[in-house]
């Protein structure tokens, strides 16, 4: 299991590189029990679930960011599926409404964060800002932001100012409570046109495709060095990316629900300890009901 969190875990950021992982990696794992362990890690990590909302102390935010048809939704629906759904929630981010817009890039991302003892899910994330705007720079322009008038404004110093935003958000969010765990689908390009093809020829999944699909796909190196900036320049001690191979998603949801436990069992948690009243006044209610 620790293999998996040091496998895929982004520790040194300053050398990282996509092209060091495989989209196929399975870390000799066998896909015939992948079933049965998914089924355990799921069962402890609801078990985890309960004790962060009993503890009250910490959140825990899941971001999922992928390339299309990598599989976050299968993921988060299999990995998330004992979870208690009173203690979880999921967002998915479409694109920035005008109310959106009026406001900084990271406000609606920041309404959508879990409350202490609960798990929030982010089907996309504020990542999306140094991601697709990176690849289209002109959506930035929609920001209304002061000096940036044309696409010829967006320079390296908005980056590099965009990235350590995020690096300052996530620190204030952890520094308050809040576990950050990043996972980025690393799909690879053969394994996206053949779920896409899937898509096309089965009536019930049409739904899911989309000709603009096809138009980012030729955009595929543009996304691909877009990703690599943006985990070398904010995955860090507090707030980890974790590049997870999606090119079998059996093997990516039992990496994501390892990482998952992993995370909740580093954090030690416990349940409150009643003071000394009040033990006396269950042992009281006790005695009531058994006279009943």
């Amino acid at each position: 299991m620790k293999d998996i969190i040091s496998r895929f875990k982004i520790s040194t950021p300053q050398n990282f590189s996509l092209d060091k992982y495989d989209t196929a990696d399975s870390a000799d794992y066998k896909k015939e029990t992948a079933d049965e362990l998914l089924v355990d890690l799921i069962a402890d990590t609801a078990k985890l679930q309960t004790e962060l909302y009993a503890a009250n102390r910490h959140s825990l935010l899941i971001i999922f960011q992928a390339m299309d048809a990598a599989g976050k939704d299968s993921a988060i629906a299999h990995t998330m599926s004992g979870l208690n759904p009173q203690g979880c929630q999921v967002y998915s981010f479409k694109q920035p409404t005008a109310e959106d817009y009026e406001h900084d890039f990271l406000w609606r991302h920041y309404k959508a964060l879990p409350e202490r003892g609960r798990i929030g899910i982010h089907n996309r994330s504020h990542y999306e800002n140094v991601l697709v705007t990176k690849v289209h720079p002109e959506f930035i322009l929609k920001e209304n932001i002061p000096g940036i008038s044309k696409v010829k404004d967006i320079g390296k110093k908005f980056w590099n100012q965009r990235y350590e935003s995020i690096r300052n958000f996530e620190d204030h969010l952890h520094a308050n409570g809040t576990i950050i765990i990043k996972f980025f689908l690393h799909v690879s390009k053969d394994e996206q046109k053949k779920r896409f093809l899937e898509r096309i020829a089965d009536p019930e999944k049409n739904w899911k495709f989309s000709s603009g699909d096809i138009k980012e796909r030729q955009l595929w190196g543009d996304y691909m060095k877009a990703y690599e900036t943006a985990i070398k320049k904010t995955s860090t001690n507090d707030n980890p990316w974790y590049v997870v191979p999606a090119d079998k998603k059996w093997f990516t949801r039992i990496a994501i629900s390892t990482i998952i436990r992993q995370t909740l069992k580093d954090l030690k948690l416990e349940y409150p300890v009643l003071p000394k009243e009040e033990i006396e006044k269950l042992e009281e209610s006790k005695r009531i009901l058994e006279k009943e």
